[in-house]
């Protein structure tokens, strides 16, 4: 799912026009047949052509909306789905299956819905859309998630509240004008710095796993319910909600970010 302010996706028509295999095919026959036959009116010809071709065909309305808004909608649809393989292999085996499982069961509701006479493909599209942008989402919770506990793991807290202590004791006893008090109160400050921001790091693990778990039990809950569904509109309610809730969680992984840099400085 895209992050809110992200610019829109500018799709490359001149690339579309040039680099396809009806064009490069004509472009290399011709200079073929030019170069055999020694016809270099041809191969002038020919480049006259693609000349205007690429001046026109890139900007062409209906060439966008029957040829290159569509293969540009297959190219994106084929780099998220290597994308989202490439995370999903990196997960621990129980995140892994987990992913393998909603993208089942999302397969499963797609099938549902076709089979339910109340929803109409027009109304359904945006729905099901829905459906793999919460897949996708699901895939970078889990990832996130996996990153901050693999991050967690190399904290040690019993050193952070040993090390807490120490200096404590120190400020504690130590004059007030001794420069070993005036270090150790920044070294405490930093140190109580770290533990919160590892406290809130920790609270946020284990909301982004609630999230997970609730993207879980509402597919669960679409599959059995959409075979009684009368309106994709009882679909979408759920779904809309269901993509808020992400939404919160995606704002809240930036924030984490910005602790974890802080706690790595």
């Amino acid at each position: 799912m895209a992050d809110a302010g992200e610019k829109k996706d500018k799709v490359p028509y001149a690339k579309y026009a040039f680099y396809n295999a009806y064009n490069l095919s004509l472009l290399a026959g011709t200079a073929a047949v030019a170069a055999a036959t020694g016809n270099w009116m041809l191969g002038v010809a020919a480049a006259g052509a693609e000349a205007i071709w690429m001046l026109f065909a890139p900007d062409s309305r209906l060439l966008r909306k029957l040829w290159f808004d569509k293969r540009h909608a297959e190219l994106r649809t084929a780099d998220e789905r290597a994308r989202l393989e490439s995370q999903i292999a990196a997960l621990p085996d129980r995140d892994r299956d987990r992913c393998f499982a909603l993208r089942e069961k999302k397969e499963g509701i797609d099938r549902l819905c076709a089979e339910n006479p109340a929803f109409t493909a027009d109304l359904l599209r945006g729905e099901l859309d829905k459906l793999d942008q919460l897949v996708a989402s699901f895939v970078d919770l889990a990832v996130t998630s996996n990153r901050y506990v693999n991050h967690l793991d190399t904290i040690d807290l019993d050193v952070l509240e040993r090390d807490i202590r120490r200096y404590s004791a120190i400020v504690d006893r130590a004059p007030v004008e001794d420069e070993r008090r005036q270090l150790a109160l920044k070294n405490l400050e930093v140190l109580q710095r770290r533990k919160a921001k590892v406290a809130e790091i920790r609270q946020y693990v284990g909301t982004a796993r609630s999230q997970l778990d609730l993207i879980e039990n509402t597919f669960q809950l679409l599959a059995d319910q959409i075979v009684t569904m009368r309106s994709p509109t009882e679909l979408s309610g759920q779904l809309d909600a269901l993509m808020d809730g992400v939404e919160a969680v995606r704002q809240t992984t930036r924030e984490t970010d910005r602790l974890l840099q802080t706690i790595e400085r």
